[in-house]
């Protein structure tokens, strides 16, 4: 395997490392940069915050669960490239220093890096920024304040990054062999795809030893993963790179989806949208929040910043978490799931992807290709419970959608996360609702409808009476926001 990328502001070249090898580790131990620490390893505490730049711009990422061929070609700045080479501080480091932002000094290098992408980019809500960055010393008030102080400084040059060009490191020759096999004619793109050593002939992962791609063309890929129904599919990593990181597991063949531009699209269309699987977090999160605020305000708690930057909306989707936060929203608004083997295209109700706990509905070599979100007039509220506000995984997710008739209630679609083994529609809930009056009683019955529909399980995030409750809570408070009552629940009033 051999990536280039950019580091600290040196093109690097790296032709010696397993493919899952994390860019912590190799930071750690290859390049003697150890300023980025290793903590939670998981991408929960943000201590290992590198700072990544490619074609869409600079994000922030966690460098424990983010694999080396997943910068290929992009541009990574680790705090000992914050200050300028001649030593100069970057204005976030002497606003640290000025408002005393450091105690045990462990979570500073993120901090920092967290800090200095979001001033890059000129991004000044730094609670959010700063979410995935976990801090016991200084209880955040003065790195919040040592934020505010920077935000006005000049970004310095040293800071804009370019990824690295293609032709920088493009083979020569051309595009390099086809991963797929013969005649099936990829295209990849200026750069050759990646084979980890000893990856066996030009035909792909699977011809010998575990093998490493990064594709570049949808369709070859496709037909590559049709072959090879057995390859680990990693897009952001931020559930993978765990069964890495924690579960020591070897992935065999792998293909890393970044490099597909046909998966990260955001078609608007007059009655929805069509998102690639590959498109991230951050990027949904606006376009979602545009036209159901509750949506892009769950998504905005989703995670952190570093999470969202990497998770896609298709992995979210292909891993079957019956506690994953996109599926109930999406169920409740009808959404289409969009899945392709080979050449062969299919669609269903993402609702029917779901089959039981561990098991969807994807045949072997067939993956999301993308979900297709309508504009449905009408309420639509979305709600996420869990133990810690940022950055933590729902004990209960619902979705409710109503279209009014007057006054009765002519539709509901209401779905539901982590009350069962898939995240799934509440059937009982929804006949209750519709054709009745919009009234107290209705809420009431159809929050008594609840145990028709689910029998949720007990767990470390909560009991089955506790998440039946709270899911009727949901229901109340939707009925509560649309009556104008006071329902937000961040406010302590007498």
């Amino acid at each position: 395997m051999e990536i280039t990328f950019r580091l600290n502001g040196e093109v690097v070249r790296v032709a010696d490392q397993p493919p899952t090898r994390t860019l912590l580790d190799w930071l750690r131990e290859v390049r003697g940069l150890t300023g980025t620490k290793e903590g939670c390893n998981e991408g929960d505490c943000g201590a290992c915050t590198v700072m990544v730049t490619d074609g869409g711009g600079a994000r922030t990422l966690n460098a424990c669960i983010l694999f080396l061929p997943q910068v290929d070609g992009c541009a990574v700045r680790t705090v000992e490239g914050i200050a300028g080479p001649d030593g100069s501080l970057h204005p976030v480091q002497q606003a640290m220093i000025d408002h005393h932002g450091s105690q045990c000094g462990f979570c500073t290098p993120g901090f920092v890096v967290s800090m200095a992408c979001a001033h890059l980019n000129g991004e000044t809500d730094h609670d959010d920024r700063l979410a995935g960055n976990l801090c016991r010393c200084t209880g955040y008030a003065p790195i919040v304040r040592a934020a505010e102080a920077a935000a006005a400084g000049p970004v310095p040059d040293w800071m804009r990054d370019a990824p690295v060009a293609a032709e920088d490191d493009a083979p020569a020759g051309g595009t390099g062999p086809d991963p797929v096999g013969a005649g099936v004619g990829a295209d990849w793109g200026n750069r050759a795809p990646l084979a980890a050593t000893g990856a066996g002939d030009a035909g792909g992962p699977g011809a010998g030893a575990d093998g490493a791609w990064r594709p570049r063309d949808l369709d070859a890929f496709a037909d590559w993963y049709a072959a090879h129904p057995d390859a680990t599919l990693i897009a952001g990593a931020t559930d993978v790179g765990l069964w890495v990181t924690k579960g020591l597991r070897d992935l065999g063949d792998v293909a890393f989806l970044n490099g597909i531009a046909a998966l990260q699209g955001i078609e608007e269309r007059e009655d929805g949208w069509r998102i690639g699987a590959g498109v991230t977090l951050s990027r949904l999160w606006p376009v979602m929040a545009r036209q159901w605020p509750s949506f892009g305000e769950m998504i905005r708690r989703y995670g952190s910043v570093q999470v969202r930057n990497a998770a896609t909306l298709g992995g979210n989707i292909a891993n079957g978490s019956p506690i994953g936060d996109s599926p109930p929203p999406l169920i409740a608004l009808g959404a289409t799931l969009h899945l392709r083997r080979g050449a062969e295209r299919r669609e269903m109700p993402l609702e029917a992807f779901f089959l039981n706990y561990g098991k969807q509905d994807r045949r072997p070599g067939e993956f999301v290709e993308a979900v297709t979100v309508p504009k449905r007039p009408g309420i639509f509220r979305v709600y996420k419970l869990s133990k810690r506000f940022d950055q933590d995984i729902s004990a209960v997710c619902g979705a409710v959608w109503m279209r009014l008739d007057g006054d009765r209630i002519a539709e509901a679609r209401v779905a539901f996360g982590g009350m069962a083994g898939t995240p799934r529609r509440a059937a009982a809930v929804e006949a209750a609702l519709t054709g009745a009056a919009w009234e107290q009683a209705t809420v009431d019955r159809a929050r008594a409808a609840l145990a028709e529909d689910f029998t949720p399980l007990t767990d470390m995030r909560a009991s089955a009476g506790y998440r039946l409750s709270a899911a009727g809570g949901m229901l109340q408070r939707f009925f509560d926001e649309k009556s104008g009552a006071p329902a937000g629940v961040l406010e302590v009033r007498p």
